[in-house]
C-alpha cells in the first residue's frame, strides 16, 4: 500500500526552525522523507536543528532568513532552489509575541508583533506561491497560527490579532491559488511544551492555567505532527482553507 503521508522527493521550508516548534516541525519533515530548508535570524540554533535531522538520516540546509525583510525571503528561496530545487511545501512558523497590556504597549513591539506574525507568513507564502506558479507546480502552505485567534488572554493584543488575521489570509490565499493547484491550510496549537513556556507550567499559575484545559496536560510538539504530515502530502489532497486545532479541547472550555 503506498504511503499518501510520503514526503520523498517535496523540498520543505520551515521558517523560524531553529527551535521549539519549528525544529519539530523540520525534523518531522525530514524524517517522512522531504529535503529540509531550515531558515531563522539565528543561524547556531538552525546548525543544531540541521544536525538532528542529519543524524536521523535526513537531508537539511541552513538558510538565514528575516520574514520581516521581503529581499531576504527572496534570497532564502533563491538558496533553496540553488540547492534542492523549488520549495514546494512551506511552514510559515516564524512568530513573536510580546506580553502587556494595551494601554501601556509601546508602538513598535505592536508593529513587530503584527510584522513578524503576519507580514511575515504573507511575504514567505507569496514568494512560494509566485515561484510555484513559475514553475506550473503543485504545493502546500502551511500556516501556524494559535487557538488565540480564535479566544483571547490578556496582555496579548497584538499576538491574537495576528494570529485571527492569519487564519484569514490562510483562508484568502487557498481561495485564490486552488487553481493553481496550491493549497494554503493552518494549524492552531493550543499550549505546547517548550523550552521557553516550560518552566512558567511549573508554576502555580501554569498550574491553575492547566486545569483550563479538558485534557488536563499539556501538548507535546510531536502532538502537531500528524496534523503537519496531512497538510503537508498527498494525504491531505482535498484540503485547503481549512484550520485544524490541537489543542486538548481548550477552546470547548468555558472556564
Amino acid at each position: 500500500m503506498t504511503d499518501r503521508f510520503d514526503l520523498t522527493g517535496r523540498i520543505a521550508l520551515v521558517t523560524g526552525a531553529g527551535g521549539g516548534l519549528g525544529s519539530g516541525f523540520a525534523t518531522a519533515l525530514a524524517e517522512a522523507g522531504a529535503k529540509a530548508v531550515l531558515c531563522g535570524r539565528r543561524e547556531g540554533p538552525l546548525v543544531t536543528t540541521a544536525d538532528v535531522v542529519r543524524e536521523a538520516g535526513g537531508e537539511a540546509m541552513v538558510v538565514p532568513m528575516d520574514v520581516s525583510d521581503a529581499e531576504s525571503v527572496a534570497a532564502g528561496f533563491d538558496a533553496a532552489e540553488q540547492a534542492f530545487g523549488t520549495v514546494d511545501v512551506v511552514v510559515c512558523n516564524a512568530g513573536v509575541a510580546v506580553a502587556a497590556p494595551a494601554m501601556d504597549m509601546e508602538e513598535a513591539d505592536w508593529l513587530k508583533t503584527i510584522d513578524v506574525n503576519l507580514n511575515g507568513c504573507w511575504r514567505v507564502a507569496t514568494e512560494a506561491g509566485r515561484r510555484l506558479r513559475a514553475t506550473d507546480k503543485p504545493g502546500s502552505v502551511i500556516n501556524i497560527t494559535s487557538i488565540l485567534g480564535h479566544r483571547v488572554a490578556a496582555a496579548l493584543a497584538p499576538y491574537a490579532a495576528s494570529k485571527s488575521a492569519l487564519e484569514q489570509l490562510t483562508r484568502s490565499l487557498a481561495l485564490e491559488w486552488a487553481r493553481h493547484g496550491i493549497r494554503v491550510n493552518a494549524i492552531a496549537p493550543g499550549y505546547i511544551s517548550t523550552d521557553i513556556n516550560r518552566g512558567f507550567f511549573e508554576t502555580d499559575a501554569g498550574q491553575k492555567m492547566l486545569k483550563r484545559i479538558p485534557q488536563r496536560h499539556l501538548g507535546q510538539v510531536d502532538d502537531l505532527v500528524g496534523p503537519l504530515l496531512l497538510l503537508a502530502s498527498d494525504a491531505g489532497r482535498y484540503m485547503t482553507g481549512s484550520t485544524i486545532t490541537v489543542d486538548g479541547g481548550h477552546l470547548q472550555s468555558t472556564l
